[in-house]
């Protein structure tokens, strides 16, 4: 089977549906990974990390690091710390991740870069 691309996320985020639509209206073919119903393991987490930086996943600006107690987000201060608490929270990885065929990776969303990353890597 051919690589395709794939959407890592949370269904019900508004940035996903946005993001989303814009992979329709561009007329790629993903899959979609839901990290609350598909979880996410180690192995792949790890590859995120090792491609985009902890930094760039953890999502320091939404409700679920905002709820966490401030002792628990002072102890994030490195890859294994922010690597545990997003196994723990998936909904406290910045979303979406893309994965391009060949492997490449997109966080966030911002309708311009997407556009701009689809064209590149197609």
């Amino acid at each position: 089977m051919a690589a395709q691309w794939v959407m890592y996320g949370i269904k019900n985020c508004d940035t996903i549906k946005k993001a989303r639509n814009a992979l329709t209206a561009a007329g790629i073919d993903y899959r979609f990974h839901d990290y609350r119903g598909d979880g996410i393991d180690d192995a792949l987490l790890q590859h995120f990390i090792d491609r985009l930086g902890y930094e760039a996943l953890l999502n320091t600006r939404g409700t679920t690091w905002r709820k966490l107690p401030e002792a628990e987000r002072a102890a994030i201060n490195d890859a294994a710390s922010a690597k545990a608490l997003m196994l723990a929270q998936p909904a406290i990885i910045k979303r979406p991740v893309l994965a391009a065929p060949r492997g490449e990776l997109l966080v966030g969303f911002n309708d311009s870069l997407y556009q701009a990353f689809i064209q590149e890597k197609s």
